[in-house]
């Protein structure tokens, strides 16, 4: 491969932070006119909501997408390349955001997502118990902020009785935390597909790496909704898929990915302008149109 190979440079214009989208952008673009090929803008979140394509073992259309990461989390029903529905997010605080600041509360580096998963798995499930936010609400919007919260309200409470946390301590709040936030995710997921009728869950964003959200929404079901003297039916089955673990933190292929199914909207190159602020919702459908 060289760069005879190349038809058109995709690149991240957003969102993000100014700079980087800057230089990305100035490079795609400089590369671009030297070939002269045009480029492809390209929306971050696209590229993480298509990256499951990338994989052997693909999704068909239509499916329900869970965005989780830390700057989103949302659910959008996908119907093909371009139709998106949001059907719901987090009001606040995003699932991979919340990670990371109770990673910090609890003494471990930045980014603490991972490392908060590691120490969870060796919590003991009943030792803390934190809340659910949201979890029975009529609809698909989330909030973690609370749980966050509660997180702080523990520590502290543990700091005033024992001057400090422990290491097996620090295991069990990742624990509880970690099943607060999967059980969350899971019921929405839940919720997401028995509204649209769709039986097939696609997951991305850096947060679908965690190994036990992976597990949880691999086993999940559509469990029946229970009448007055009726009999009770069997659960659905639900078809889940994840990118590749190197898919699932930001990464150039899906960039590459996702300009190349839209190619039609390849332009010529010499523009740098980026999108620093530019919600996905810019460029799905209402939610009404389910």
């Amino acid at each position: 491969k060289d760069y005879a190979d190349i038809d058109a440079v995709a690149f991240t214009q957003g969102p993000g932070l100014g700079g980087a989208l800057l230089a990305g952008s100035s490079y795609a673009n400089a590369l671009a006119f030297a070939l002269n090929k045009p480029v492809i803008p390209v929306h971050h979140l696209e590229g993480h909501l298509l990256s499951p394509l990338l994989a052997a073992d693909k999704p068909a259309f239509p499916f329900v997408a869970l965005l989780v990461s830390g700057g989103h989390t949302q659910f959008m029903a996908v119907r093909g390349i371009g139709d998106y529905v949001l059907l719901g997010e987090s009001v606040d605080d995003a699932a991979g955001e919340a990670f990371d600041k109770t990673a910090k509360l609890l003494g471990l580096p930045y980014p603490g997502g991972a490392k908060l998963a590691e120490l969870a798995e060796r919590g003991h499930p009943e030792a803390f118990s934190f809340p659910r936010p949201m979890l029975h609400s009529n609809d698909l919007q989330m909030s973690f902020s609370g749980l966050k919260t509660a997180v702080l309200t523990a520590v502290e409470k543990v700091h005033a009785e024992h001057g400090g946390i422990g290491e097996q301590t620090r295991n069990d709040i990742c624990r509880a935390f970690e099943d607060a936030v999967i059980d969350v995710l899971a019921a929405k997921a839940e919720k997401a597909l028995r509204d649209t009728g769709f039986r097939t869950l696609v997951v991305a964003g850096g947060v679908g790496a965690n190994k036990k959200l992976r597990e949880r929404l691999s086993r999940l079901t559509i469990r029946p909704t229970q009448g007055k003297g009726r009999l009770k039916k069997p659960a659905e089955a639900v078809q889940t898929y994840f990118p590749p673990m190197e898919y699932c933190t930001d990464n150039g292929a899906m960039i590459a990915f996702a300009g190349a199914m839209r190619a039609e909207q390849a332009v010529a190159a010499g523009g740098f302008n980026v999108k620093p602020r530019w919600p996905l919702t810019d460029i799905v459908k209402s939610a009404e149109a389910v």
